[in-house]
């Protein structure tokens, strides 16, 4: 090749390298900036809200904290622990128990291993709001509405979390680890807690995050099971704030609200944001 070409070439790559970052540079802007004007419109209050957008934060930051916390109808000190709790517990069993029935699939040679992962599957295609109806019933009959039981313990079975676990499992799971296991004379459930379980961490952090951040976000379950206002979740609280009489509404209030929503969401994602590329790239590819 001669100097020409390469310096072509070189020329070449840095264009691309540059459009990468441009690209990307764009991408993290708009990631980043609606979160701005969250934090911006948190410290405004409801006349300079309605005024328009601004760049620059407000004063009244603390004067919304004061007043979303001291709210007696909205109960938020309550309602972010409710969230805390339904989340934390729905992304745990989803976690555990989608990786076990992974590890059921994947490790056992059964006549109906087949028909069982389609019918996972078929599942995985089925829209919470078609089974909503006859799910209240369910609750209804067996005295579970107005608790939280209806809203993390479905979990357990997560279609979605399943298929991620067992296509990581064909990709970084050797059966041959397992056989041992069973050999040295390891139990199932041990081998599956203290061999399975430390290989499925990246996976596991993955989908713990989504099951979390969709069990915080999710308003439409809870909003037809809890009745109580001490048992309600942030949505709900963020909803009927923003329902509210147009008299006593604030916009200053909403915007703290969803900024004390989102909050732990982004910890939750830091602490575990260390797993997410190995979990996406490992569990998404089958070696």
């Amino acid at each position: 090749m001669s100097q020409k070409q390469i310096e072509k070439s070189q020329a070449s790559l840095h264009a691309r390298r540059t459009v990468s970052y441009v690209v990307l540079a764009i991408l993290c802007f708009l990631s980043l900036f609606f979160f701005y004007i969250l934090i911006v419109n948190s410290s405004r209050n409801h006349t300079d809200i309605q005024r328009g957008f601004s760049f620059l934060p407000g004063k009244n930051f603390l004067i919304n904290f004061k007043n979303t916390i001291n709210d007696a109808q909205m109960t938020v000190v309550s309602g972010t622990i409710n969230s805390l709790i339904i989340s934390s517990l729905s992304a745990l069993l989803s976690v555990y128990f989608s990786a076990l029935t992974a590890y059921g699939i994947y490790a056992y040679d059964f006549k109906v291993r087949k028909a069982a992962m389609a019918f996972i599957l078929l599942i995985m295609t089925m829209p919470t709001q078609v089974s909503a109806l006859g799910f209240i019933n369910l609750i209804n009959g067996i005295g579970l509405n107005d608790t939280f039981w209806p809203l993390f313990l479905p979990s357990i079975a997560s279609p979605t979390v399943f298929y991620f676990m067992i296509q990581y499992m064909k990709s970084n799971l050797p059966m041959e680890i397992v056989e041992a296991a069973r050999i040295d004379g390891a139990g199932e459930y041990g081998s599956f807690n203290k061999i399975v379980l430390p290989m499925l961490k990246p996976a596991m952090a993955v989908q713990a995050i989504f099951a979390f951040v969709g069990a915080w976000n999710n308003y439409f379950i809870p909003a037809l099971v809890i009745n109580t206002q001490s048992k309600k979740t942030l949505p709900i609280l963020i909803a009927q704030l923003r329902s509210a009489d147009f008299l006593k509404f604030d916009l200053g209030k909403v915007y703290m609200m969803i900024f004390i929503a989102i909050m732990p969401v982004i910890v939750v994602y830091l602490i575990l944001s260390k797993h997410i590329v190995a979990g996406v790239a490992l569990g998404g590819v089958k070696g």
